[in-house]
């Protein structure tokens, strides 16, 4: 417990570092929301006056942060100036949106490359095996944004899936049925893309992991006994690799992040990439701060998971 009890702590603190450090970089940077209020002639210099002191932009950095942070304990994540209302409402749901896509993208990425990675690790060298290779090459080669224009492209002329959005127009008036399944046509572009993505490197992990515990002393004296491969590979071969792999998951959790943004921008999925981009080219600060914090507690949060399946898996990790 003490060593899931640092780990929260440290974790903790590096939410407050980014806080912190983020809201700053974002004070030191020239303008300011009023700012384009000031081109409008119609708003006077009196109203963005008493909007500059409505706001708190007339108080220091450090006392808006301050701010922030009272307001972040009552769960409103501060007030989006564009929207004119609590950032919290606009970015919940967007979170939840982005975290659907992120945590599904994850899953089918994992069990795609745990299967193919094993399989690959237990052919190692053989033509199927080679084939795996150049195909998860090929993946890495490709721009992410080209991956997913090609992808939209292909929707598109073939429309077999919806392009844009997350549901249809007339989505409230569907069964419970029929709304599940327009969300998952709606998600399987998006979802591809990130998987894709996401493969290659996994697969390549997985297969390398994999073939380094085959090459283990007591699995080969083991296949020398007569144990059975499909045996001798997952009840032994795979808890050995499991540690390098279960440290991949932070990891997967922060690659599909940054990709679900660009992927969300494009495919118009309503999660946080498009209103981070909306809240930074309106210089909506509490919004971005709100929109990088949850994207910071997601990053931190697959990270924790995989410390704590560390923590399950290896004995050395309790002991220690």
């Amino acid at each position: 417990m003490r060593y899931i009890l640092r780990r929260t702590l440290h974790l903790g603190f590096l939410l407050l570092g980014v806080s912190l450090l983020s809201f700053f970089f974002l004070a030191l940077a020239p303008g300011n929301f009023l700012d384009n209020l000031r081109l409008n002639p119609q708003i006077s210099t009196e109203t963005v006056a008493a909007l500059r002191v409505q706001y708190g932009l007339d108080q220091s950095a450090l006392m808006q942060y301050f701010h922030w942070l009272r307001s972040l304990m009552h769960g409103d994540f501060g007030f989006s100036l564009a929207y004119n209302q609590q950032a919290s409402a606009l970015l919940l749901p967007r979170a939840r949106n982005t975290l659907l896509l992120t945590i599904t993208a994850a899953a089918v990425s994992w069990i795609l490359s745990l299967a193919v990675g094993i399989w690959a690790a237990t052919h190692r060298n053989r033509f199927l095996d080679r084939v795996i290779s150049l195909g998860t090459t090929t993946l890495l080669g490709i721009p992410d944004l080209l991956l997913l224009l090609l992808l939209l492209l292909l929707a598109a002329r073939t429309s077999i899936l919806p392009v844009g959005g997350m549901v249809s127009l007339d989505f409230e008036a569907m069964s419970f049925t029929q709304k599940c399944t327009d969300l998952a046509a709606h998600m399987m572009l998006p979802l591809g893309a990130l998987v894709l993505g996401a493969l290659p490197t996994l697969v390549s992990h997985i297969r390398d992991a994999m073939s380094t515990a085959l090459q283990e002393p007591f699995l080969m004296a083991g296949a020398g006994h007569g144990i059975s491969r499909r045996r001798l590979v997952l009840r032994y071969a795979l808890p050995v690799a499991a540690n390098p792999l279960i440290s991949l998951i932070g990891f997967t959790v922060g690659a599909l992040l940054s990709g679900s943004l660009l992927v969300e921008m494009v495919l118009g999925w309503p999660g946080l990439g498009p209103l981070l981009l909306e809240a930074i080219m309106s210089r909506d600060i509490y919004l971005v701060i709100g929109a990088v914090m949850f994207s910071s507690f997601f990053l931190v949060g697959g990270t924790f998971l995989a410390d704590l399946f560390l923590y399950w898996n290896d004995p050395r990790i309790r002991v220690g």
